[in-house]
């Protein structure tokens, strides 16, 4: 099958992941240790994508310093939704970059190969507007269910409140051009132009929109513990190498009476301190440091962090450059998270700790605390809650 172009649609921030999002888009947070946004990448290429545009907005320059011109030799294109309204609009500003049929997946969830290859063999082989790509899921809140007679798409709900069989719409879609006009014909709502609303507007025009129902790994993260769920999910469907054989690679320094419980995943230029337990279950990103006598489980660590000697780590997310002092102890979850309004409750969160979070030794975290950007815990503090950016939290 001839490779059509691909457009990723990654101008969004992801507000319901602050403080995460606070310094970077959604797209750029890490899977694992690397940022979501690569792992979409991985995939596209597997399924035979070779001509990729990118549609970027929201900190911009993150995306585009960190993947630059190129990804494994494949060209990327960018194109710049200037302001955020809504995943219509953002594939409208793509349209000048597109020629003939194309394929539309978003930047910031992960989804398996074969689900975009079922996509692309359907659309190639039948003659229609647009090809859905679903999964059969008994909860579609959140991402919309589907309707689907006979391979035909008849609806597409948001928001189901009624028993029928629904099918998970996955967000892997091949289109005709037709769906450019679509998006503008369609009623904008509280002044955003929706994707959904233009395949809407394509099957009350008559135009067939095929489902293809699929199988594969799919996961997004809504909110900043979901970071754990997608990064252990991909441990266990096998995208990432969990096994450390030797305990390191050739960058990262393991002391020999360190233990390393796999799974787990050591980026570059790690270092683990003597009598450190690391795992199972923990990301480590670059130029991580784990003291000795320190225990890190079930956590995913960001790019320069620090843990220090005899600190206990469980159920974590951190930002980048965060400093996690001597004997601190995050126990883990479950615990009672709060954000903006709202109270999650029972969520294995043991803390978040956004970018530069500097805790000074001898802290303890109630289960659920969120602690925001460049703020400083000072030594043998209890924290919980949820703590506002550049804080200075005294004991």
């Amino acid at each position: 099958m001839e490779s059509i172009s691909a457009v990723v649609l990654a101008g969004g921030e992801g507000m319901r992941l602050r403080p995460l999002t606070q310094n970077r888009p959604k797209p750029m947070l890490p899977a694992a240790t690397t940022p979501i946004l690569e792992h979409v990448f991985d995939q596209l290429l597997a399924a035979g994508v070779t001509n990729i545009t990118v549609v970027v907005g929201y900190k911009r320059n993150r995306v585009q310093a960190h993947f630059g011109s190129t990804y494994k030799n494949v060209p990327l294109t960018y194109v710049t939704q200037e302001q955020q309204l809504g995943s219509g609009h953002a594939l409208l500003a793509a349209e000048a970059e597109v020629d003939g049929p194309l394929l539309v997946v978003n930047g910031d969830q992960l989804v398996e190969s074969q689900i975009i290859s079922d996509v692309l063999e359907a659309h190639a082989n039948a003659d229609v507007s647009a090809t859905l790509g679903l999964l059969n899921r008994a909860d579609v809140d959140g991402y919309g269910g589907v309707i689907l007679e006979d391979e035909t798409v008849t609806e597409i709900i948001e928001n189901p409140q009624d028993d029928r069989s629904y099918h998970f719409n996955a967000g892997v879609y091949a289109f005709e051009t037709q769906i450019f006009d679509a998006i503008r014909a369609a009623e904008p709502r509280a002044g955003e132009q929706s994707l959904i609303d233009g395949i809407c507007e394509l099957i009350e025009s008559d135009s067939e929109v095929r489902g293809i129902v699929s199988e594969g790994l799919w996961v997004d993260a809504t909110y900043p513990w979901d970071l754990l769920d997608v990064s252990f999910d991909l441990f266990e469907a096998g995208l990432i190498d969990g096994s450390q054989r030797d305990g390191s690679n050739s960058s990262t320094t393991v002391h020999e009476s360190a233990v390393i419980r796999e799974p787990v995943v050591i980026a570059p230029d790690c270092e683990i301190g003597a009598g450190a337990v690391v795992g199972p279950y923990v990301c480590l990103g670059e130029n991580t440091t784990v003291g000795s006598n320190a225990v890190v489980e079930q956590s995913v660590i960001d790019a320069d962090t620090r843990i220090g000697a005899g600190a206990t780590v469980v159920d974590c997310v951190t930002g980048v450059g965060v400093t996690i002092g001597n004997g601190t102890t995050i126990p883990g979850g479950p615990g009672d998270v709060r954000v903006g309004n709202r109270v999650f409750e029972d969520e294995d969160l043991g803390a978040l700790l956004a970018d530069r979070v500097e805790d000074q030794g001898g802290c303890a975290y109630v289960p659920g605390a969120i602690v925001g950007s460049d703020t400083v815990v000072e030594a043998g503090t209890t924290v919980r809650g949820t703590l506002s950016e550049g804080m200075e939290v005294r004991s």
